[in-house]
């Protein structure tokens, strides 16, 4: 039963350095997804993930030490695709597709708008264009499972303060609404189809000891398009890693 993990992890040569070599022999998914690489594919060691029987992925952002997009596989992926064709989102590598049998398997990094109005524009017309691109991808692989971090709080019980984040970027209400429209137009939320219970986060603000008081949001997903959701068995977060302000989610899932 393969299992899949997604991490963003918040620059991977900072995360090999905090013991992510380590952390993968022995969490051993046969597919990783990584985003927020930060880093061009020859800073990257290679070795480390070949000596672990990896087939390693990446497509970066022409800007060096951002964003960028990861996959790791023990399994031979039929056909690779880098971007969605779009320049002004290729640019900043946030899309990678990787085509197992009738699967496909993206690794995805929706921009944040946290820094500002400009780049919340650009995140409001990123879902609109994104949205675009996987119905019309659905065409021809409808079997997808579109993971990473998304930057969005879908409902009240993903975020840990919903009132006092109401008009935060990434619990807007057009950008809940998107998420909405995005589940209904063919996936599932993997994470709520087995666990209903508030309270459990994958990000963290390094601030004010947000961790270890649990004042998180639940922004990192594997959305499985229907075709697909009979195929799954499972899917949780992985609280223990510390290479990153975020955590691993996976999912099991019969290929």
């Amino acid at each position: 039963m393969p299992r899949i993990i997604t991490y963003n992890v918040n620059g991977i040569r900072s995360a090999l350095g905090k013991g992510l070599t380590d952390w993968l022999r022995a969490a051993s998914p046969d597919i990783l997804l990584l985003q927020e690489t930060k880093a061009q594919p020859e800073q990257i060691p290679q070795l480390e993930f070949e000596a672990l029987g990896y087939r390693a992925y990446w497509f970066s952002a022409l800007k060096k030490g951002y964003s960028g997009v990861g996959i790791l596989t023990r399994l031979a992926p039929d056909r690779v695709e880098y971007g969605m064709g779009i320049p002004r989102y290729d640019n900043e590598g946030r899309f990678l597709r990787a085509d197992f049998g009738d699967i496909s398997v993206v690794s995805v990094y929706h921009p944040s708008g946290s820094s500002g109005d400009d780049r919340q524009a650009f995140k409001m017309q990123w879902l609109g264009d994104f949205q675009d691109y996987v119905d019309r991808l659905k065409q021809q692989r409808p079997g997808l499972i579109i993971s990473g971090d998304y930057n969005i709080c879908h409902r009240p019980i993903d975020i840990h303060d919903p009132v006092r984040n109401a008009t935060s970027s990434g619990f807007l209400p057009e950008e809940r609404e998107w998420m909405t429209r995005f589940l209904n137009s063919g996936f599932v939320d993997s994470f709520r189809a087995f666990n209903a219970s508030p309270h459990q986060y994958t990000w963290w603000s390094f601030r004010a000891n947000a961790r270890a008081k649990n004042l998180g949001w639940r922004i990192d997903y594997h959305m499985v398009s229907e075709p697909v959701v009979g195929r799954m068995t499972g899917a949780r977060i992985l609280p223990e890693a510390v290479h990153s302000d975020h955590c691993p989610v996976v999912i099991d899932i019969d290929f």
